[in-house]
Formats: C-alpha cells, structure tokens, sequence
C-alpha cells in the first residue's frame, strides 16, 4: 500500500516569474534551491517541500494550456503547514509586503482540525498557511 506523508512539492505555471520569486521568497521566506533556466523551471524550498515555479513562456510551461487567471487557473488552492503559527507575526509580515490575508479559522488539514488563513499570491493562486492541530 502506498502511504502518503506530506505534499513533495507543488507546480505552479507563472507569468511574471520575478512577482512570484518575490512574493514567495520575500513575503513567505521560501528560497530558491535549483534553477533550470533553459527548460523554464525555478524550484523554490518551502520547508521540507518544494514550489516549483514555471514560467508560461518557457520551454515547460508552453504546454500547459491558457496562462494562469480567471480563465485559466490551474489550483484551486495550495496549503503551506506552518510552526509555529503566530497570526500577529505572520500578519505583521504579509502587510510589511502589502498582502492582506483572510480571517483565522478553524480548518481540517492533514493533522488534524487548526488555525489557518488565507492569502492571494501576485497571479490569484490561493494560499493557505496552516497551523498546528488544535487536539
């Protein structure tokens, strides 16, 4: 049987990848890890996961379809677990960076029942930043 532990990584397909490279690294504290520029690929680390960021225009991403919009999204929606969860801090944060978040609420994730929010990165992806499991 296959026993899944946590999310590897994530695809996202870009159109200004510098917007989501500051976005993701400046606001969220990801870092850059590898870059293939020729085939069109920047992986970023999110923890023990990786982002990986592909831009449109580029050898990989011209075979994804429509850009990444209101017509053609590609995610519903990305949770990023994060320790410890301070909302002060992490709010404290966004809004130096000029992001604003959603209400703290009680949501199910892979742990269990906790405290998340919500944020929208430069190209609409839906953000989740999650907690610890409240039991």
């Amino acid at each position: 049987m296959i026993q899944i532990r946590e999310i590897d990584h994530l695809v996202l397909r870009v159109v200004s990848l510098e917007h989501m490279l500051r976005f993701y690294c400046d606001v969220l504290g990801c870092a850059v890890e590898r870059r293939q520029d020729a085939i069109g690929l920047v992986q970023l680390r999110a923890g023990r996961s990786l982002l990986d960021l592909v831009p449109v225009q580029g050898k990989l991403g011209q075979g994804g379809g429509a850009a990444p919009g209101r017509e053609g999204r590609n995610l519903d929606h990305f949770c990023f677990r994060v320790e410890p969860f301070d909302e002060a801090a992490i709010r404290r944060q966004l809004l130096a960076h000029g992001v604003e978040a959603g209400p703290v609420e009680s949501r199910y994730g892979a742990e269990g029942e906790g405290p998340s929010l919500y944020l929208t990165d430069p190209e609409g992806n839906v953000v989740e930043l999650k907690g610890p499991s409240a039991g």
